[in-house]
């Protein structure tokens, strides 16, 4: 039986994320309300067929005219529009070499943020990377006018000369990127000039003399500002700190439980790295010390392929070959909620530009309650008014009283004084 998890799902803040899987379908989960949504399936795009699995998936999420890259088995990357979908441009992996894209499939894939202007064109850069090391920057132009869209390769050239590319990871300045596989050293180029700047050295045999082989399987930049210092996982379930500018070999390298390290992800501003392995652990780590911070509260039947951390909540989520995406809170490492997607996960995304309609509406009604409130408490106070100024009439009323008993008293007397001066 799989191991599963029985806790309780809090819910989660509103958000929303796009998963990618093994038959090419993209599906957009939305969690909306301002406490505890849960997480559901909105949209799904595409048809499913085993030749349309995503390898690899890149957003551009910014507030206009944003972009999807969708990289797929058959050779095709598609382009699309994130918020509904559709299509803008379809290109083709098949290249002069006569490789089929089953043979040398893109495994790296990066959309560069655009500097767009108010015209009726549009045009986005595209890094990828193919498992044979074919690197290749394009440039695209999408016609909003029309659906006709053109395609040209900037720059090109080989990552490796032997070896499989398993990853590519491009630093937040968009400046340089790294490189690894089976096979392969991790090694940093320059984007701008296309050079190798620098490659990582293997470390020495063990004490019984035995050379590891090398196999990359994900690595991630540590910080924002500095390309110069990242993480990488292999394939021996070992995670290793890189510093460019100390030297080639690893600066710390320790063991992370006994199957192979998937996923690698960093913490914004922080020196906290998030792990995933093919056993389905999910755990944060202190890189400076290598110290196991605590792992994620909920085991996942799979392997993981995929973490991602939200830009702005303290949420990331994960996906693998159990099917399930999950979200978790990176302050606790409870999980938030779950959902089911029927078909094994390669990639999930998160899209930061969203916003829920729901809580925003929210917070523009609340002025207008409180207004209302506001207006309500004023008619409440009017209407209290006159019920206070009825007390005098009462008053009134009571004196009235007062005075008919006096009247009633001297009558009697003047009648009793009248009967006795009669019978005087």
């Amino acid at each position: 039986m799989p191991r599963t998890t029985t806790l309780e799902c809090p819910g989660c803040p509103p958000l929303r994320a796009l998963t990618f899987d093994s038959l090419g379908l993209i599906k957009v989960i939305e969690a909306r309300g301002e406490h505890g949504g849960v997480p559901k399936v909105v949209e799904r795009w595409g048809d499913p067929h085993s030749s349309k699995c995503v390898l690899a998936a890149s957003i551009d999420d910014s507030q206009n005219d944003p972009l999807l890259a969708v990289a797929r088995k058959n050779g095709l990357t598609d382009i699309l529009n994130p918020l509904n979908g559709d299509l803008r441009v379809a290109i083709s992996n098949t290249g002069d070499s006569g490789a089929q894209p089953e043979e040398d499939g893109i495994v790296g894939l990066h959309l560069f943020k655009r500097q767009r202007e108010e015209s009726s064109s549009r045009s986005c850069t595209l890094l990828t990377c193919t498992t044979k090391g074919k690197a290749s920057m394009s440039s695209i132009e999408v016609t909003k006018v029309s659906a006709e869209s053109s395609c040209s390769t900037v720059k090109s050239w080989n990552v490796c000369a032997s070896g499989t590319i398993a990853f590519s990871k491009v630093d937040i300045s968009e400046k340089f990127s790294l490189f690894g596989g089976k096979g392969v050293e991790v090694n940093v180029w320059d984007l701008d000039k296309c050079e190798k700047i620098w490659t990582a050295k293997p470390p020495p045999k063990n004490s019984l003399g035995i050379f590891t082989p090398t196999w990359f399987t994900s690595a991630a930049f540590l910080s924002i500002d500095d390309h110069r210092k990242f993480v990488a996982g292999t394939n021996d379930h070992q995670v290793r700190l890189y510093d460019t500018s100390a030297q080639r070999r690893p600066v710390m390298s320790f063991d992370f439980l006994e199957t192979p390290i998937k996923a690698v992800a960093e913490e914004p501003d922080s020196f906290n790295i998030y792990i995933g392995n093919g056993s389905g652990d999910l755990a944060s780590v202190d890189i400076r010390t290598g110290k196991l911070l605590g792992c994620f509260i909920g085991k996942c039947s799979g392997s993981i392929r995929s973490i991602a951390r939200h830009p702005t909540l303290p949420v990331i989520a994960s996906c693998g070959l159990d099917s399930y995406l999950r979200f978790w809170d990176i302050k606790t490492r409870q999980l938030l909620s779950a959902v089911f997607l029927k078909q094994h996960l390669n990639k999930v995304v998160f899209d930061s530009a969203f916003a829920d309609k729901e809580v925003a509406n929210a917070a523009a009604s609340a002025p207008l309650l409180e207004i209302q409130n506001g207006n309500d408490t004023q008619e409440d106070a009017t209407e209290t008014l006159p019920v206070k100024r009825k007390e005098a009439p009462e008053e009134k009323d009571g004196s009235k009283k007062k005075k008919s008993k006096e009247n009633e008293e001297s009558k009697k007397l003047k009648s009793k004084k009248k009967k006795k001066e009669s019978k005087r």
